[in-house]
């Protein structure tokens, strides 16, 4: 089935198609000149479109776009060989030019076939040989004087010269300033002199001048002032004079007023120093009373902050050993809980030690007592095998053979039996020592122990004894007492650890006169004539304490 587009779609279309062609080329071709270049386009039509600070459009394969600076560009115009003036005087003359291309449509058009697409440097290169040419020319018609005292004039008559040909190239010429003008022959330097010689005679006569202006001036104003200071100093000396008697009238009224008012001081001052003499006595003896109040409120307050001082110190000290009591307390209590706790384990740690060494020995009593008995049965059949085989040899010999075979092998089960029922026994045994088999253990490894802890001092080769004697006896016996004292806080240590007493069993000698005892009566308790105190036990039996 085939759907027909309407003809306006298509249209629409083709619209939409060619809009967003045209919009890629306007895009593409988007140009926008800076103020300081103009952009020549070309291509279509007869006459090229020119930018200047402003946009357009370039049509893209159709059009071209070229560039040319307008900005102002410096140009150094030197002759670099001497130039001979109207008056035959060889000069170097350096100068400077600012240049640009014309900003008309005229002079653009003119530039663009000469300097189209190049850099400022390369216009000034190709304008610099004309510009110095023009400079020659003019340098020809000027004599050195007019050169070097009018300047002005001659780079007017260089822009003048030379603007004539930068016309046909589109360039103007903004400025051209001589910057130096120097000879061969040092003529310039020498008309220095000259000029220079004049003004200095010129200077001269002028100061000599003014020197006896001033001269005159100065005495005439000198002669002024000596009058002006002899009336002065005239009048200064009588107005001084009139000072003085002045001064003397007044000096004479001023001792007497003087006298009259000491003579009154004196008896003012008698009157005030008896007021003063009173109220003096008066308030010392306030003063006293004061301070005597004062010392007694001082060490009333002294006395309350002593007490209070005391009773703070005494309160702080209280504290203190409560605190102090509290915390050793404390401490101890935690010593002897970790001290404990340490037991126990300890404790915990050779009963398992203990009863994994019975274990593993039963085990091993069990292994051999197997091993025995398959030793023994394989003898047995390899004994039997043996008899029935001589039995066929000879009849009157195999019964012989057969019954010492019979009697050896029954000899070595006999005694397999008999060691496997051994090594079962102490395995037994071993396992319901318990504690006993711990003690015997202990006890195995105590002169190791004594060896172990006495070996240090087997090291030292040189004991220097600093003090001794006293209690304690002197150093050496401190030193060599030290193994008993550490082997006897090993003993108490596992005592504890155990609840078996070793001094009682050493002293015993051995672990059975400690642990079994025989129990024998003598008397009855209640008898008549029986003593409760001589009462004697004995007993057999394992693991029994006394009885009384």
């Amino acid at each position: 089935m085939q759907f027909l587009l309407p003809d306006s779609f298509l249209t629409v279309a083709i619209l939409v198609i060619l809009a967003a062609f045209t919009i890629a080329l306007l895009i593409c071709g988007y140009v926008k000149a800076p103020p300081d270049q103009a952009y020549i386009i070309s291509g279509l039509k007869k006459d090229s479109r020119i930018l200047i600070g402003r946009a357009g459009i370039k049509i893209p394969y159709l059009e071209r776009l070229d560039r040319l600076y307008l900005g102002q560009m410096t140009v150094d115009i030197k002759t670099e060989q001497s130039v001979p003036t109207n008056d035959f005087i060889n000069v170097n003359v350096d100068a400077v030019a600012k240049v640009r291309i014309s900003p008309t449509a005229e002079g653009i058009k003119l530039a663009a076939k000469n300097f189209l697409n190049k850099k400022a440097l390369d216009i000034t290169m190709d304008l610099q040989d004309s510009l110095q040419g023009n400079m020659r020319e003019i340098i020809g018609t000027l004599s050195l004087k007019e050169i070097n005292t009018d300047r002005d004039s001659f780079s007017d008559q260089v822009m003048s010269k030379a603007s004539k040909d930068m016309d046909k190239l589109g360039i103007e010429i903004l400025s051209c300033n001589i910057q130096n003008v120097t000879d061969e022959n040092g003529l310039i330097k020498d008309l220095g002199a000259d000029n220079t010689s004049r003004i200095k005679k010129d200077a001269a006569i002028a100061k000599a001048q003014a020197d006896r202006d001033i001269a005159i001036a100065q005495a005439e104003a000198d002669k002024s002032a000596n009058d002006a200071r002899v009336i002065a100093q005239t009048e200064i000396a009588q107005k001084n004079n009139e000072l003085a008697i002045r001064k003397s009238e007044l000096q004479k009224n001023a001792d007497t007023k003087k006298a009259e008012a000491d003579a009154a001081y004196e008896i003012q001052k008698q009157e005030q120093q008896k007021t003063i003499q009173t109220a003096t006595v008066n308030a010392q003896i306030a003063k006293a009373e004061r301070e005597a109040e004062l010392k007694k409120q001082e060490v009333a307050i002294q006395q309350q902050f002593l007490e209070a001082e005391i009773n703070k110190k005494a309160d702080a000290e209280r504290y203190k050993v409560e605190q102090e009591a509290a915390a050793t307390l404390a401490k101890r209590q935690r010593e002897a809980e970790a001290k404990k706790y340490e037991q126990e384990k300890e404790a915990e740690a050779m009963k398992a030690q203990a009863q994994a060494e019975a274990d593993a020995l039963k085990a091993k009593a069990q292994a051999e007592a197997d091993a025995l008995k398959a030793k023994a049965l394989a003898e047995a059949d390899a004994l039997k095998a043996k008899a029935e085989a001589a039995r066929f040899a000879a009849e009157q010999e195999a019964t012989g053979i057969r019954a010492k075979g019979q009697a050896e092998a029954a000899s070595i089960q006999a005694k397999a039996l008999a060691e496997a029922e051994g090594m079962e026994k102490k395995a037994e045994a071993y396992s319901k020592y318990d504690n006993a088999a711990i003690l015997e253990m202990l006890l195995s490894i105590m002169p190791q122990m004594a060896a172990e802890i006495a070996k240090p001092l087997a090291s030292i080769s040189k004991v220097n004894i600093y003090g001794g004697g006293g209690d304690s006896g002197s150093g050496i016996s401190q030193v060599s007492g030290n193994a008993a004292t550490v082997m006897q806080q090993v003993f108490d240590t596992m005592s504890e650890a155990t609840g078996v007493d070793f001094r009682e069993i050493l002293k015993a000698q051995t672990y059975d006169a400690k642990v079994t005892r025989n129990v024998n009566f003598t008397g009855l308790p209640g008898a008549q004539g029986a003593d409760p105190e001589n009462i004697r036990t004995e007993t057999s039996g394992e693991n029994q304490g006394p009885s009384r």
